[in-house]
């Protein structure tokens, strides 16, 4: 707590200090929060080893946010057999960012076997707790009818479930979606909306409307 404290108000060699005291007596929160200044820089030099060390500690104790960083450190480094491990631990846990990690594992095939079925199962969960990415992913899956059947119309839901949230690239394909039921105004808003960050589809989307951005 008094980690959580120094770190609060921007001390960070002193939030260190604590967190480490704490860490070093098993404690699962001081070990997570220790990785994160090692990963951060934040009152010691940025380590990502000695990072990975303390997230493990803490991941082993069943921290799911550890779990979910160390996840994270392992797919950065290309082992996404381990990356997978980790993922599933914080996500059984309900952490959303590891349901969509998991999800988009399987749908890659990176550490399992590919397996669409199990990638909808990951992004629902993380889509229903709210997590942007995974409300456009699985709005692909109904798209393309990968791992559920073909419905356009909870494509389009999801879709604007995460287009409301800022993913430029469900606004797009929300954009796309108006437009092939014939809704113009309704497909230039979100083509607008991808445009205004950067989307290039949705530019040239509008540029062939004659609309702005």
């Amino acid at each position: 707590n008094l980690g959580e404290s120094y770190s609060n108000q921007g001390n960070y060699e002193e939030a260190v200090k604590w967190f480490r005291k704490a860490a070093e007596q098993g404690n699962a929160d001081a070990q997570y929060n220790l990785g994160n200044c090692y990963c951060f820089g934040q009152g010691v030099t940025q380590d990502y080893q000695e990072a990975a060390k303390w997230w493990s500690k803490a991941a082993e104790q069943g921290n799911a946010e550890a779990q979910y960083n160390l996840g994270e450190s392992y797919s950065n480094q290309g082992n996404y057999e381990e990356a997978v491990k980790w993922y599933r631990k914080a996500a059984e846990q309900g952490d959303a960012y590891a349901q969509y990690n998991l999800g988009a594992c399987y749908y890659n095939g990176q550490g399992v076997t590919k397996d669409y079925e199990e990638a909808v199962k990951w992004y629902r969960k993380a889509a229903e707790q709210g997590n942007a990415d995974a409300q456009y992913n699985l709005g692909n899956c109904y798209c393309f009818g990968q791992g559920v059947t073909q419905d356009y119309q909870e494509a389009a839901k999801w879709w604007s479930k995460a287009a409301e949230q800022g993913n430029a690239e469900a606004q797009y394909n929300l954009g796309v979606s108006y437009s092939n039921q014939g809704n113009y105004a309704e497909a230039v808003k979100w083509y607008r909306k991808a445009a205004k960050q950067g989307d290039e589809k949705a530019q040239k989307r509008l540029k062939e409307l004659g609309e702005s951005w």
